[in-house]
C-alpha cells in the first residue's frame, strides 16, 4: 500500500511539473526582440564564431609567450661495462660503471628578424578580426530572424483571408443550392460555386502549411526543439516608418563606417601585411641565448653521491647565431605568397564594399517602391472590397451569375494578398534601412 502511494505521488508531481512546463512554453509569445536576443545567444553559427574568437585569443596569448625563454629538465641513468668513457670525468675506463646525470637547460631568442614581434602584432590583428566576424554572424542571424519573422506574420494573416473567403464561398454554395432547387439557376452555376468553395478550402490548407513552414524556419534559427510550441507577437499596424528623405550616398557611407564585415576586411589586409614582414624576417640571422646547469655521479669515483653532485656541479651560458645562407628558396616563396595574399585581401575588401553598396542601394530602392506600392495596394483593396460587397448583393437578388461573383471574389482576394505582401515588404525594407543607419531593428 505504501509503495502504491509513493508511486502515485511521484506520478502526480511529474504530471504537474510537465503540465506547468507545457503551460509556460505555450503561454510565451515571442516578440521580434525576444527572437533576436535568444538566437544570438543560442544559434550554432554564432556560437561557432565565438569559439573561433576564443581560438584567436589563445593564439595571441601563445604568440606573446614566444618572447619568454624555455626551460627543460633532464635526467639520465646508465650502466656500462668494458672499454668505455666515464661520462662524468671523461676518462677511459675498463670497469663496470654506474653513472647519473641531471641538468636544466634554457634557450631564449634575442633576435629573429623581428618575426616574434610581428607575429604578436599579426595575432592581435587576427583576434580583432575575429571579434568583427562574430558581429557579422550576429548581424546575419538578426536579419534572417527579421525576414522569417515578417514572413511568418504575413502567412498568419493569409490564413485569416483564406478562412474568410472559405466561409463566404460556403454561404454562396448554400444560396446556390436554394436557387438551384427553386429552378432559378442552372446546375453549372451551382457546381461552379462548389468548385470555388473547394478551391478556397485548398487555399486555407496551403496557407496553414506555409505558416507552419515559416514557424519551422524560425525554430531552426532559434535552435528550438521541433516539439516546442512557438507563437509570435503581432505588430502595430500604425507603426512609424523611417523617413525616406535621406541621402543614399550618406546611407552607404554610414554603413561602410560601422559594418563589421568592412572592418574585418581592413584587418585582414593589415594581418597579411604583417605576414609579409614575418616572411622577410626569414632573410635575417637569429641570435639566441642559451644556458644550462647540471651535475652527475659515477661509481668509479670514491666520493659519496652528495659530494660528487657538489664537485661535478657545472654552469654554462652562451650565444648562438644562425645566419641563413640558402634554404631552398623557402623564404623567397613565403615573401611572394604573402605579397599575393595582400593583393587578394585588398580585392576582398573592395568586394565587401561593393556588396554593401549593392545591399544598401537595393534596400533603399525597395523601400521607396514598397512605400508607394502599399498605398496603391490599400486603395486597390478598398475598391475591390466595395465591388465584392456589391456583387454579393446582386447575386443574392439574382442579378449576377455565379461566374461573375467568383471573379469578383478572386479579385478581392488578390487585392488583399497584394496589400498584405506590400505591407510586410514595406516594413522589411524600412527595417533594413534602419539597420544600415546603425540603428537597432525593432518593431
Amino acid at each position: 500500500m505504501k509503495l502504491y502511494l509513493i508511486l502515485a505521488s511521484l506520478f502526480f508531481v511529474q504530471f504537474s511539473f510537465a503540465q506547468d512546463a507545457s503551460t509556460t512554453t505555450a503561454s510565451k509569445v515571442w516578440s521580434l526582440e525576444d527572437c533576436i536576443t535568444y538566437a544570438i545567444e543560442n544559434n550554432i553559427t554564432v556560437k561557432e564564431a565565438a569559439l573561433n574568437k576564443s581560438i584567436a585569443e589563445i593564439d595571441y596569448s601563445k604568440a606573446k609567450s614566444s618572447r619568454l625563454p624555455n626551460l627543460f629538465g633532464s635526467a639520465s641513468q646508465s650502466f656500462s661495462s668494458g672499454n668505455t668513457i666515464d661520462p662524468i670525468t671523461s676518462s677511459y675506463v675498463t670497469d663496470q660503471i654506474n653513472s647519473t646525470n641531471v641538468g636544466i637547460n634554457s634557450t631564449m631568442t634575442l633576435f629573429q628578424g623581428n618575426q616574434i614581434s610581428n607575429q604578436i602584432k599579426q595575432n592581435k590583428l587576427l583576434l580583432e578580426q575575429r571579434v568583427f566576424l562574430e558581429e557579422v554572424e550576429k548581424n546575419n542571424i538578426e536579419l534572417n530572424i527579421l525576414e522569417v519573422y515578417l514572413q511568418t506574420l504575413y502567412s498568419k494573416e493569409s490564413i485569416a483571408i483564406s478562412e474568410n473567403n472559405l466561409a463566404a464561398s460556403e454561404k454562396e454554395v448554400l444560396r446556390a443550392k436554394a436557387r438551384l432547387d427553386a429552378g432559378t439557376i442552372a446546375l453549372s452555376d451551382y457546381t461552379e460555386a462548389q468548385s470555388q468553395a473547394a478551391t478556397n478550402k485548398y487555399n486555407v490548407i496551403a496557407s496553414k502549411n506555409d505558416y507552419q513552414q515559416y514557424i519551422i524556419q524560425l525554430k531552426q534559427l532559434l535552435e528550438l526543439s521541433p516539439l516546442e510550441d512557438l507563437e509570435i507577437e503581432t505588430i502595430d499596424e500604425n507603426m512609424d516608418l523611417i523617413n525616406l528623405e535621406i541621402d543614399k550616398n550618406q546611407l552607404y557611407n554610414n554603413a561602410i563606417g560601422f559594418l563589421p564585415e568592412i572592418q574585418a576586411s581592413k584587418l585582414n589586409i593589415a594581418a597579411n601585411e604583417k605576414e609579409l614582414d614575418i616572411a622577410k624576417g626569414g632573410f635575417l640571422p637569429t641570435l639566441s641565448l642559451t644556458g644550462s646547469i647540471g651535475s652527475g655521479y659515477t661509481s668509479i669515483n670514491d666520493n659519496t653521491f652528495s659530494d660528487q653532485f657538489d664537485i661535478n656541479f657545472n654552469q654554462k651560458i652562451g650565444l648562438s647565431l644562425t645566419i641563413p645562407i640558402f634554404n631552398r628558396n623557402q623564404t623567397k616563396a613565403a615573401v611572394q605568397t604573402a605579397t599575393v595574399n595582400i593583393e587578394k585581401a585588398q580585392i576582398q575588401k573592395q568586394g565587401a564594399e561593393k556588396e554593401v553598396y549593392k545591399k544598401v542601394e537595393t534596400a533603399y530602392q525597395n523601400a521607396v517602391s514598397a512605400q508607394e506600392q502599399v498605398i496603391a495596394a490599400e486603395a486597390s483593396k478598398t475598391a475591390a472590397e466595395q465591388s465584392y460587397k456589391l456583387a454579393q448583393k446582386k447575386y443574392e437578388l439574382g442579378g449576377l451569375s455565379t461566374t461573375d461573383l467568383v471573379i469578383s471574389q478572386n479579385t478581392f482576394t488578390n487585392a488583399q494578398q497584394n496589400y498584405l505582401q506590400s505591407k510586410y515588404l514595406n516594413i522589411l525594407y524600412h527595417q533594413l534601412l534602419q539597420f544600415y543607419q546603425g540603428n537597432d531593428i525593432k518593431l
